[in-house]
């Protein structure tokens, strides 16, 4: 059994960072950087953060973070404007703009995917729901 859920657990892995390699593949602007997409989807998910907290978030040093939020201001996607209570913070949100490039990096990933998953059985893709809600099961802990 042990030897199974290891070959399982190897098998599960690469599947997972194939699929991952696949949909970073089908970016539509490859100028931006994966950490400054990955920035930008925290501040979808979480709305406006300091800059520490977006660091603390994405688990990088806060001068890293720095430049990373310098590049998305730089290309219209993110803006830093003074804390209302802090004078020593900023608030980083995103704009416009960052949201609809990271609407369009999510449709041409899902495209992709909506693609393959055609490709497929009408039981092929209801296993593959089952497993993607035991997937998100598994990463939420």
């Amino acid at each position: 059994m042990a030897h199974d859920q290891h070959g399982l657990a190897s098998r599960l892995r690469l599947a997972v960072v194939r699929l991952n390699r696949r949909l970073r593949a089908q970016r539509t602007n490859s100028a931006v950087s994966l950490t400054q997409v990955s920035a930008l989807s925290t501040l979808h998910k979480c709305g406006p953060l300091t800059p520490g907290e977006l660091a603390s978030k994405e688990g990088v040093q806060p001068p890293s973070m720095t430049r990373v939020i310098a590049a998305l201001e730089e290309f219209g996607f993110a803006t830093r404007s003074p804390h209302p209570t802090d004078g020593r913070q900023a608030i980083v949100e995103l704009t416009d703009e960052g949201s609809s490039y990271l609407q369009d990096e999510i449709t041409a990933r899902e495209a992709w995917l909506d693609k393959r998953l055609a490709e497929l059985t009408h039981d092929d893709r209801e296993l593959l729901s089952r497993a993607a809600e035991i997937i998100d099961r598994m990463a939420g802990q």
